[in-house]
């Protein structure tokens, strides 16, 4: 999807959250090359280990994508370049005839938090730091790179911004985890991981909506997340929490077996 499929509003605010998204999951290394960010983290995600474009319209010429491509590769990465609809439309065409293959197909979700109380629950312990508990709890919850705790300590550990670590507790027993980081009147919401065990009682959905009261006691008015189009479950939690798709991006990376 390119920068002109989007308008008005829903682009101004899709901006608005791809600009907030790099200070809210801040890799911990990152260039801004023209109108793109690049960043590194290990590997650790899509959106910490890609390039993504921050102004509508956003073109690479072929030396530049070459040299991002040079980056990547000599941090042992393969290039990966997020196509969101503010790509413009000949680097949109140059990255598919490179053989980029899509890796993963993504939404970003909005909500107004007008109808939301600042309340929090008691079961909901909220951090402004991430402790190594809440770093332990995530990285044990998922698989693959996603489990390795000190690449996730990177990234969370360089959150600047006002921050939530939330953890839900059963009988002082962490059972469901989450992330939520405001900026200048919105949150981005994240990391929201349930464990296997407690999955199934709405413990995700209490979760989610703790975030969104903390992020109306930080005057924000908006709250946006990502999610992976085929996660049908988590689309349909989100939906039901009020949440509304406002743009689709592919991740696509080149050399997707190296």
């Amino acid at each position: 999807m390119a920068a002109d499929e989007g308008t008005g509003t829903d682009l101004a605010l899709m901006l608005d959250c791809e600009r907030r998204i790099v200070n809210a999951w801040p890799s911990p290394a990152t260039l801004l090359i023209d109108d793109w960010v690049v960043r590194f983290a290990g590997g650790y995600s899509g959106r910490a280990n890609s390039a993504s474009p921050l102004k509508p319209g956003a073109e690479l010429d072929e030396d530049t994508l070459t040299l991002i491509e040079e980056l990547y590769r000599s941090d042992g990465l393969p290039p990966c370049i997020r196509l969101t609809p503010l790509v413009g439309e000949a680097t949109l065409a140059m990255v598919k005839a490179r053989g980029y293959a899509v890796r993963d197909a993504s939404f970003g979700l909005i909500r107004a938090l007008d109808d939301i109380e600042p309340e929090i629950e008691p079961d909901l312990q909220i951090e402004a730091r991430p402790s190594a508990d809440w770093i332990a709890g995530v990285a044990a919850r998922q698989s693959g790179i996603k489990a390795d705790a000190g690449k996730l300590a990177a990234i969370v550990e360089g959150v600047r911004l006002p921050a939530a670590f939330a953890t839900w507790l059963i009988a002082g027993e962490p059972v469901a985890f989450g992330m939520s980081v405001a900026e200048r009147g919105m949150a981005e919401i994240g990391s929201v991981v349930v464990d296997p065990a407690h999955r199934g009682h709405g413990l995700g959905r209490r979760l989610i909506a703790g975030l969104m009261g903390w992020a109306r006691a930080m005057d924000c008015q908006q709250a946006y997340l990502q999610v992976d189009q085929t996660n049908a479950v988590a689309l349909g939690l989100y939906r039901s929490l009020g949440f509304r798709e406002l743009y689709a991006y592919e991740t696509r990376v080149l050399d997707l077996a190296g």
